[in-house]
């Protein structure tokens, strides 16, 4: 691990003025101390933010949900109002690391962990991402975890966060505070990148940017939603594919349909060809498989991946079911 500085403190003020001098914002620090520890990250100074006030989970004017970036992964899973609200939240949340790192990790923290391709942690190894302009090892080496949509012939590493996949599919929005104070709202579909020939600019963050909440819009009532995780074991494992399902069933029909998908792309995927295909008709198993059939188009597997596609079709399959119920 290289030498830095480190800042506690105790206001936005100070954390935006540590900021705009080049300091790194850490809360529970799950991801980035990891990285530095592996010399993948070297930042010359780290500012300390777990205490400020970004802890709250609030009822929006409009009936969403404000969660503070600073609340802990634990504390959002337990929470009654999400829970209740938006179980593909709480899913999401309790499928996601060990116990332990859910007590510390940040819901802030958690949309800006940066990826885990082997490749990526490794600084012997050619990777865009980490030193732009060396390569993809990945493209030609082992490459059964990597993505198959969204990907670039610079990067093909998925993004890890399971609740990011719950963020997608709900169209949450990113609450951001910039060192000139001035506020600032991103659409999540729009906060995380893809990699393109930019692979190491990983979300649409300002220089000295902080996040502050994230924002689940209101969504009709009823809404049945849930959290599919496939993993190769079902104890602390990273996703081969996931798929959040939210669906709004009102006369025995899908008025809304939210679907986006984990394990497979560069960024949480929405799947808008499989939700134009829910809206409108009436639940029932011969729907839920034609509306999964469209969930990989434009995949590009790799060598070792190619199983991803048929591996995501069947989950976003069967989390429809789960949802939407079996007739």
């Amino acid at each position: 691990m290289h030498p830095f500085a480190f800042t506690k403190v105790s206001s936005t003020r100070e954390a935006l003025n540590a900021g705009r001098n080049g300091g790194r914002y850490i809360a529970g620090g799950t991801t980035l101390v990891d990285l530095m520890r592996e010399t993948v990250e070297r930042p010359a100074a780290l500012v300390d933010i777990s205490d400020l006030p970004l802890r709250g989970i609030t009822v929006t004017e409009r009936g969403g949900l404000r969660i503070g970036a600073l609340v802990r992964m634990a504390e959002a899973a337990a929470n009654s109002r999400v829970h209740t609200t938006y179980p593909v939240i709480s899913q999401a949340l309790e499928l996601s690391a060990s116990a332990q790192l859910r007590n510390m990790a940040t819901i802030g923290g958690n949309i800006m962990q940066r990826t885990r391709c082997t490749y990526f942690r490794d600084v012997t190894a050619a990777c865009n991402k980490r030193a732009p302009g060396s390569g993809c090892a990945a493209l030609e080496g082992v490459n059964r975890t990597h993505a198959i949509l969204g990907t670039s012939d610079a990067c093909v590493a998925t993004h890890p966060s399971d609740v990011a996949v719950a963020f997608a599919a709900l169209e949450a929005k990113v609450h951001l505070l910039g060192p000139d104070r001035r506020e600032r709202t991103v659409d999540f579909a729009d906060f995380l990148l893809r990699p393109g020939s930019t692979p190491n600019r990983e979300q649409a963050l300002r220089a000295g940017e902080l996040i502050t909440a994230v924002e689940i819009p209101a969504h009709p009532r009823p809404l049945r939603s849930g959290y599919l995780k496939v993993r190769d074991r079902q104890s602390y494992e990273f996703a081969l594919t996931s798929a959040a399902v939210a669906l709004h069933v009102r006369g025995g029909v899908i008025r809304e349909a939210k679907v986006a998908a984990g394990g497979v792309g560069t960024v949480p995927w929405k799947l808008p060809a499989v939700e134009r295909h829910l809206v409108g008709e009436r639940p029932s198993d011969a729907l839920w498989a034609a509306a999964a059939e469209r969930a990989a188009e434009g995949a590009r597997p790799l060598e070792h991946n190619r199983f991803k596609v048929d591996l995501l079709t069947r989950t976003v399959e069967r989390q429809l079911r789960i949802v939407g119920g079996a007739k």
